[in-house]
């Protein structure tokens, strides 16, 4: 009873009471129905809820800091204010309301029940009244997390709640206050809730400013700096993310003024590389501890790294997919009230606001779910790269034989770009099932059963792709693998092109790379082509769908009138874009299914185990000491042949250990052992201490030789300068343009040999290490530097006093005492030197004796000269090398003045400074401004391209006018008698195939345009890279050019032909909706057509911008490609010296360089197309708003059909037209890249066929040089100064000088890799210049300073043209002492040399060398520093095999031992660029001052110190 009497007196005659015959029945109905009392009880019990809970919070203390720094004006934001006043105005009108009907229920009737009636509209008002006032104004008073959690709730309820009213409103006609007042409440809540979680993140950062701001200042101005230049979406609140407001200011200045690096902002925190990878990380080890037994997926890693925001995207696609399939049904009113059948008054008013909200809607979301996925890809991508640079630098050695440099450069410039795509198209894969099951909903109310025909359709068309999808799948697979062997090819080639052009290999290598790029064509045309069906497969299936559904109506008799037949067209109309782009999705996911296996199979390679090895804990008795105990090391983990055989080592710290032996006994192996870069198969090894370590071949970074000698240390100025004079480099700064700041190019290219070893040597003494690893150093230094840097080395004075006093008569001025250069450099360091050099050997504590893996002996010099014969014959071989023509009398070494300018100055080789001093490696090239259609025409201008162009172009819009006859045939007579069903069926279908043929031939015609202008595209790039003269590499970074012939190719190859023609298609079909548009209703040009106006208007405004920020994005991703490239050449260095850590940190820069660019870029598309939506649904709700005002009978109903169908795919086909042409409009850039280095200035012809030598020529070997000046740049200085001299045929000539003298630039200039400035060369009468380069090269043989191997064999190295027997290159390999070591190898000649000849030791990478010139016997042969990494017994061998095999050749010998040019014929000294002397040794010796004398008495008096002992 009490509960009748509650009911009752709250809902008086809607109550239920037992009495009255109304019984309670608790239907869920009466809960929904917002005009029920059981609905306005439980808004009554909810609002009470919220109220409690809100004044609990408000009492309670604030939970806040209070602010430090006193009295504080409490300010609100336009946000806070907004809300509170919106929503305190909403309970006012609600307080109003209830005390209005109050009053009329008391004046009426003398009595306030029941209840409901106004307790309902006071109790809502008070609680939107403390809502609005509190949370809007009394946010920092409240705890975040209570306030977010109220926030959200008050949403979903007045959502709710919302949502009842209207579909109230809508079923009962009527609209009364308290539905109004329920709508508006829920756009009150969305305020609160933007303003709670937009102010309350602004009261964090107001705190942390406020507390810096009484934070003492310590000078941190450069991070304010960093902070303003933050992206503005990182600070962009809820309706500004949504409307792309943030971007508004970097388009405004991108139309001011060309972009630059600095101008682009950088990214948030949260997508910086560093985030993204380390949260990677953490969820890595997550998974690792709960299953540490299992490998984690990295898939799944990276996919648990984002679930919020694909989450988000994916919410965001969905209600983008809603809102598109509310169209059709908006469709059927429409032709509803065309034809006179309103439900209400205003009906077609109401229809023209939804049609426009709804589209609205749609763009909302629709950009907001490709920005987010789009912010996803950029992030995985940003991560991948990080995490395939941080394993490069770990990979064990056998793992680098299976992934290459230029396989780790294609993981990241193309697998890493094809996965950082995917996240775009995810959604995709589902959203299109969605509209589909949507649509089919939609089209079973329209044509019932028919929708069965429909469904089959689609399910045929989906299994008739399955196995385009496989064949795809594996044509992807194959194409990347043929796409790694073409990039393998040519980055070797790249790398090594000096010796291409010496040896006039270029043509060669240029055609196998060719062979290469066809196989790799090959298998992209199959990709494209099973593109191209698929393409042809989806795009004619929305007509197969009709014909088959319409076919099915008149076998079911289904009737068809205009508004279920447009109802169907739009459907499809709307699904047929989703459907067009299933093949795009399946090429995409199959590429980034490719990609993530090759990127996770190389995560997972194994790495370098660094257990044991460096102990950090140790006290300091034993720092710096190396225990080695019965180990075993292997390179390839092979425990049955191992490298190095039980080896037992003990260093004591401050121990100076000298190893030698003969070339490949495994010196270098030892030390890589030290280091951990051999895996260690049996036995310990421990080292104490820091590392050092100096590498056989000369490692140098880009940058300047200040950075290459701080290595990532503090600059110590005293520290820094003694260094500098121990490595003697003091010299060769004095003659760079800028010192110590000059910039060096890659791989050091603008440095000598020697000078790159200094500058190695000066890194390793800056580091202050306790351990000191040298390996071979002095081989590219004169014997002069060598002994000055020997000397710091060693500490042994009583053993160098003899020698330095002769040294010192060399030294220049500046070095007035000996102390600064003797001073104890590495005075209580332990140094292992590895060395051919036997005059250091007494010098050392211990010598090590190496062959074959072991170490034979080991003990003090004079030792082992007496206990060891291996030894005492390495000595032995010395002396004789040494002593073939030793000189009795060496004239007083007495230094007369007029020699000093010889020796103090001399000029840097290969230097290429211009005058204006400006930096070598110059900034890459970027075009600017708009291109127009310059790198469009010269796309189409390949093979013809622009014909299969237009064919492509005219059968798009054949095909889509094909279409808008087919409707407008069936507007037309779907509602006339005089048509039967069947003819008005038959036409229609007959005019979709037809149109579908066109199709056909559209998509053919891309695939033949694409393949086309791909082959000719690589082919003059080829071209232009293999014709370019040295002095282009020697100033362009190898990263730059491995980006245009990876990722640039990548894009031109898969994405530029179908985004050419789906650019022009999407925009004939943008174009056809809007003439169908205006023709039915031509009221909408006075709409359309300044809008059209607007949207090029705006469109041009986007460009400006979009145009740079994809150039900047190509010129950054140079930078990362570069920094790869040269710290996977690196690698070993940099463990060594354990600066992983500051490259990794490099590396993370880089790509948020890269990567900021790009997102401004995929932003400013969104920017784009949403102000571009919002004009087409302003044209659409006009043409709608024509079809209500006009009277009824106006239009047809069949047209009104017809053209809202394409109105509604309006929006749809502007964004495809649109992003189409954006993305075509930054692949063209990689064009635009492309062209940048096709036409590279050339070398000189490689045959002029009107002048070419004899077949025998040179016959005699004559060289004769006159007056020759080389300088390396027409700005430049001259390197060589007039030299003027004759070889005689068959003579030996020594060319001889301190490192830089130009003895290097010499024979460049015989080789023409720089062309004389001045003077000529001739050789046996003709001059060479007059000659073609292929001519001239071919007949000279040489033997390079740096000597190299190419990938592939034995065979293929020693003669890469394959002119020669099998027979002779074994007797060749004989001659070279290499017979044995092939012989043992199982393939023979077959045998594997690997990237640059890693698996060959130095010592027999000079002898292959020496092979191929024995192989080529030449007339004339160069020898430059050829012998510098052999041991001084296969020296001897290989002395007498060129004395004997080129007796009667002319050979010049750049030489740093003084034995290699003592019993030449002649001798030229060169110094500063200038010839010095030229005669016999013998008489120069004798001559007064003589540069070569005073060479070779510095070097004899070594080889005495070191022979009395």
């Amino acid at each position: 009873m009490k509960m009748e009497g509650f009911w009752s007196m709250f809902c008086g005659d809607y109550g239920c009471s037992e009495a009255r015959g109304k019984p309670c029945s608790y239907d869920f109905k009466l809960f929904v129905d917002p005009s029920t009392c059981f609905n306005h009880l439980l808004i009554v019990c909810i609002d009470v809820l919220l109220l409690m809970m809100i004044l609990f919070n408000v009492m309670k203390k604030s939970p806040s800091k209070p602010y430090q720094g006193g009295i504080q004006l409490q300010r609100y934001s336009n946000l806070q204010l907004l809300s509170a006043i919106a929503n305190a105005t909403l309970g006012l009108v609600y307080l109003c309301l209830g005390i209005w009907v109050l009053e009329e229920k008391w004046r009426k009737t003398q009595t306030a029940l029941p209840l409901h009636l106004w307790l309902l509209e006071f109790i809502q008002g008070l609680t939107w009244l403390l809502v609005g006032l509190a949370m809007s104004l009394k946010l920092k008073h409240l705890s975040r997390t209570w306030l977010r959690v109220f926030s959200v709730l008050i949403f979903l309820v007045s959502g709710i709640f919302c949502a009842l009213s209207l579909f109230y409103a809508i079923r009962s006609r009527e609209l009364t206050l308290k539905v109004a007042l329920d709508v508006l409440s829920f756009p009150g809540a969305m305020l609160l809730l933007l303003c709670t979680y937009k102010e309350s993140n602004h009261v964090d950062t107001d705190r942390e400013i406020d507390e810096s701001l009484y934070a003492p200042l310590n000078g941190d101005s450069n991070k304010i700096d960093s902070v303003d230049n933050v992206t503005q979406f990182s600070k962009a609140g809820f309706f500004n993310r949504m409307s792309f407001w943030w971007l508004n200011s970097l388009m405004k200045r991108g139309k001011e003024k060309s972009l630059q690096e600095e101008d682009v902002p950088k990214l948030r925190e949260d997508d910086r590389a560093e985030s993204c990878y380390f949260l990677f990380l953490d969820q890595l080890n997550r998974h690792k501890q709960k299953g540490p037994s299992s490998q984690p997926s990295v898939l799944k890693t990276i996919v648990l790294c984002h679930w919020r925001e694909i989450l988000i995207s994916g919410l965001f696609a969905l209600l983008k997919v809603l809102a598109v399939c509310c169209g059709p049904l908006l469709l059927n009113s429409f032709i509803l009230v065309a034809e006179g059948n309103e439900s209400f008054k205003y009906e077609g008013f109401a229809l023209v606001i939804s049609l426009f909200v709804i589209k609205i809607i749609e763009s909302l979301s629709q950009r907001q779910w490709y920005f987010r996925s789009r912010l996803i890809g950029l992030n995985v991508k940003s991560l991948l790269t990080a995490a395939i640079y941080k394993k490069q630098l770990r990979l064990s050695n056998s793992a680098r034989l299976t992934h290459s440099g230029g396989e780790i450069m294609n993981y990241v410039t193309v697998d890493a770009y094809r996965i950082g795509e995917f996240p775009y198209w995810f959604h995709q894969t589902w959203t299109t099932s969605v509209q589909l099951g949507i649509s089919l909903v939609v089209l079973i109310n329209a044509v019932g059963l028919a929708t069965v025909a429909s469904l089959v359709v689609v399910v045929i068309t989906v299994l008739c792709n399955t196995p385009l999808a496989k064949l795809q799948h594996k044509f992807q697979s194959k194409l990347m693998v043929a796409q790694d062997a073409r990039l393998k090819s040519s980055s070797e080639a790249l790398v090594n092109m000096k010796v291409l052009k010496l040896y006039a290999w270029e043509t060669s290598f240029k055609n196998s790379i060719e062979a290469l790029r066809d196989v790799e064509v090959k298998w992209l045309s199959a990709v494209q082509l099973r593109k191209a069906y698929n393409s042809f497969l989806f795009w004619s299936s929305p007509v197969l769908v009709s014909a088959a559904t319409f076919g099915a109506c008149y076998f079911l008799n289904v009737p068809l009138h205009a508004n279920n037949v447009f109802t169907f067209v739009a459907s499809l109309r709307l699904v047929q874009d989703p459907i067009r782009t299933i093949p795009d999705v399946i090429g995409v996911v199959i590429q980034a299914k490719v990609a993530f296996a090759r990127i996770t199979k190389f995560l997972e390679a194994p790495e370098l185990e660094n257990s044991n090895v460096k102990k950090s804990s140790f006290n300091d008795n034993v720092r710096g000491s190396i225990l080695i105990k019965h180990a075993h090391f292997s390179w390839e983990d092979n425990l049955s042949n191992p490298t190095l055989n039980d080896i037992n080592l003990e260093v004591r710290p401050g121990q100076k250990v000298a190893i030698c032996g003969e070339v490949g006994s495994g010196k270098s192996t030892l030390l890589a052992a030290i280091l951990r870069e051999v895996p260690n198969t049996r036995g310990p090894i421990d080292v104490y201490g820091k590392l050092a370590y100096v590498s056989q071949t000369a490692w140098i970074q880009t940058g300047t030789i200040r950075e290459n000698v701080l290595f990532g240390s503090d600059m110590d100025p005293q520290r820094y300068q003694e260094t500098l004079h121990r490595s003697s480099l003091v010299k060769d700064l004095e003659l760079l343009p800028h010192g110590d700041l000059t910039e060096i190019g890659e791989r050091g290219v603008n440095l000598s040999g020697g000078q790159k070893q200094r500058i190695q040597l000066a890194r390793a003494l800056y580091q202050n290490a306790d351990i000191y690893l040298l390996d071979d150093p002095f081989s590219a230094v004169d014997a002069h530097t060598a002994t000055s840097l020997f000397n710091v080395i060693t500490t042994s004075f009583s053993h160098m006093l003899h020698l330095w006093l002769i040294c010192c008569s060399l030294m220049k001025d500046g070095f007035e005492t000996w102390q600064e250069y003797i001073m104890e450099g590495l005075a209580g360091k332990t140094v292992l030197l590895v060395t051919h050099q036997v005059d250091f050997l007494p010098a050392f504590d211990t010598v090590l004796l190496m062959s074959d893996g072991k170490i034979l002996e080991s003990g003090p010099y004079d030792y082992l000269l007496t206990s060891s014969q291996e030894f005492q014959d390495l000595v032995n071989a010395h002396k004789e090398t040494a002593g073939s023509d030793r000189p009795l009398d060496v004239t007083s070494s007495h230094r007369p003045p007029n020699t000093t300018g010889e020796i103090k100055k001399t000029s840097v080789e290969n230097q290429f400074e211009a005058s204006q001093g400006d930096k070598l490696i110059k900034k890459e090239e970027i075009e600017k401004g708009d291109q127009g259609l310059k790198p469009y025409l010269q796309y189409l201008n390949q093979n013809r391209g622009y014909i299969y162009f237009v064919v492509a172009a005219l059968s798009h819009l054949t095909f889509v006018i094909g279409q808008i006859l087919q409707n407008t045939w069936m507007a037309a007579s779907v509602d006339n008698p005089e048509v039967s069903t069947l003819r008005l069926i038959i036409v229609y279908l007959l005019m979709g195939v037809v149109s579908t043929l066109f199709l056909l031939i559209r998509t053919l015609t891309t695939v033949a345009l694409g393949i086309q202008s791909s082959k000719s595209l690589f082919l003059q790039l080829l071209n232009s890279l293999f014709r370019a003269p040295m002095s282009f590499y020697d100033s362009t970074p190898l990263g730059r050019i491995l980006s245009r012939v990876s990722s640039d190719l990548s894009i031109l190859d898969l994405d530029i032909p179908f985004g050419f023609v789906f650019a022009v298609g999407a925009t004939i079909n943008c174009y056809a909706n809007l003439t169908v548009l205006a023709v039915v209703t031509w009221q909408v040009l006075f709409v359309s057509i300044p809008m059209i106006y607007f949207a090029i208007r705006l469109q041009k405004y986007y460009f400006a911008t979009a145009k740079e920020l994809m150039r900047l994005n190509g010129t950054t991703k140079s930078l990362v490609a570069n920094h790869l490239a040269e710290s996977v050449a690196g690698a070993v260095t940099i463990r060594a010296f354990e600066e992983e850590d500051r490259f990794f940190t490099k590396n993370l820069d880089l790509i948020d360089v890269n990567a900021s660019p790009y997102f401004h870029s995929f932003a400013a598309n969104e920017w784009l197309i949403q102000r571009l939506e919002t004009v087409s649904a302003v044209v659409l709700a006009s043409a709608a708003l024509c079809m209500v005002i006009l009277p009824p009978g106006t239009f047809s109903s069949g047209f009104i059909g017809m053209a809202l169908s394409y109105g509604l795919s309006l929006n749809m086909s502007l964004v495809f037209s649109i992003q189409n042409q954006c993305n075509i409009s930054n692949y063209i850039i990689s064009v635009e890249r492309l062209n940048q280095y096709m036409h590279i200035p050339s070398e000189a012809p490689e045959v002029i066929e009107g002048n070419r030598p004899p077949v025998n020529w040179p016959v005699v070997g004559k060289v004769e040089i006159h007056d020759l000046q080389i300088r390396y740049r027409p700005d430049a200085p001259l390197v060589l100064h007039g030299i003027t001299c004759t070889f005689e045929g068959g003579h030996k000539i020594g060319i001889v000088g301190r490192t830089g003298s130009g003895k290097s630039t010499l024979i460049g200039a015989l080789f023409r890799l720089v062309e004389p400035a001045g003077g000529k060369i001739i050789v046996d009468g003709i001059d060479i210049s007059s000659i073609g380069l292929h001519d001239l090269r071919s007949r000279f043989g040489i033997i390079p300073q740096d000597p190299t191997l190419f990938n592939g064999t034995v065979r293929y190295n020693m003669d890469p043209l394959s002119q020669h027997s099998d027979k002779e290159i074994w007797e060749v390999l004989g001659k070279c002492q290499l017979l044995e070591v092939v012989q043992e190898k199982e393939g023979g000649l077959d045998s594997s040399v690997v990237e640059a000849g890693a698996n060959w030791s130095m010592g027999q990478r000079q002898l292959f060398c020496l092979g191929r010139a024995l192989l080529r016997r030449s007339r004339v042969l160069v020898l430059d520093e050829a012998t510098a990494s052999i041991d001084n017994a296969t020296d001897l061998i290989l002395q007498k095999t060129i004395r004997t095999e080129f007796a009667d050749c002319t050979v010049i010998i750049v030489a740093h031992r003084i034995p290699t040019v003592m019993d030449c014929t002649k001798v030229l000294a060169i110094s500063d660029g200038k010839m010095a002397e030229y005669d016999e040794p013998s008489k120069l010796m004798k001559r007064e001052g003589s540069l070569f004398g005073q060479l070779v008495k510095e070097y004899w008096s070594h080889f005495q110190s070191a022979d009395s002992h």
